[in-house]
């Protein structure tokens, strides 16, 4: 197999359950492989027959990645993660702030007043629906769904359609097993996951626009991409923030 695969699946951490190697220790090792032997040591092995000194390497502890660290590189290799989901590494901060889980939310009573956080995973706005905005947002208990009224979604755009992770004050609406989280409030929390690649206890993520048809161009900038930047003033590129991807969906 060429090194250039190996180093593919080590960057998906494909050795971690097969031979226990963390994926940082995998690239360690891979980097010492060639497709070729060098000229100089292959000739000098042939006459000799036996292992060169030159070829061999004390042996090294290289400092492994947070959980955090690794979850990003999940995402930006296979788009998910068997690790914990990435709001997992929010928890104690959204508790602190009055935001519940998911589940909690869904679980609740009818008319209930609350504040739950997620990923958005799926945006629709069916023409049926008269400008109505429908999202799933999902953590770490499962995912929510919330309904945003057409004057909300004017007056918050830029969150309904930028965030990587965003949290929702609304009111549940039950009707039998159907529950939906009706939002009074939107807030875009996609500057928490700057410090994700820190944490050890426990995305960017590719969203299209939700109103390319009417009031955009597939294939235009997203608009997350200009809001992530205002917040953060140093971009630290080895921690790979931007290269958290979950793959979403958007429907029209």
């Amino acid at each position: 197999m060429p090194a250039a695969s190996l180093v593919e699946l080590a960057e998906a951490d494909a050795f971690l359950s097969s031979l226990k190697l963390q994926r940082r220790d995998a690239l360690w090792a891979i980097k010492a492989l060639r497709d070729e032997p060098l000229p100089l040591f292959a000739a000098a092995a042939k006459r000799e027959r036996k292992t060169i000194a030159e070829q061999q390497e004390p042996q090294v502890s290289l400092r492994q990645m947070t959980e955090g660290h690794n979850v990003i590189h999940d995402y930006s290799h296979t788009g998910l993660t068997l690790r914990q989901h990435p709001i997992a590494f929010l928890r104690k901060d959204l508790a602190s702030r009055n935001i519940v889980t998911c589940e909690e939310a869904m679980s609740s009573s009818d008319r209930r007043w609350l504040m739950t956080a997620g990923l958005v995973l799926v945006r629709q706005k069916p023409g049926s629906a008269k400008g109505v905005m429908f999202l799933t947002v999902e953590d770490e208990t499962g995912p929510a769904n919330v309904v945003v009224w057409p004057t909300l979604f004017e007056r918050r755009r830029q969150v309904v359609l930028g965030s990587s992770i965003m949290a929702i004050n609304g009111r549940i609406q039950r009707e039998g097993e159907v529950v939906h989280l009706i939002a009074q409030q939107l807030f875009d929390l996609t500057a928490d996951l700057s410090g994700l690649a820190d944490r050890d206890e426990t995305f960017k993520l590719p969203t299209g626009r939700g109103d390319e048809f009417a009031h955009g161009t597939p294939g235009t900038p997203d608009s997350r991409e200009r809001a992530v930047m205002k917040v953060r003033e140093i971009y630290e590129p080895d921690r790979h923030i931007d290269t958290l991807k979950v793959k979403s969906r958007n429907f029209q």
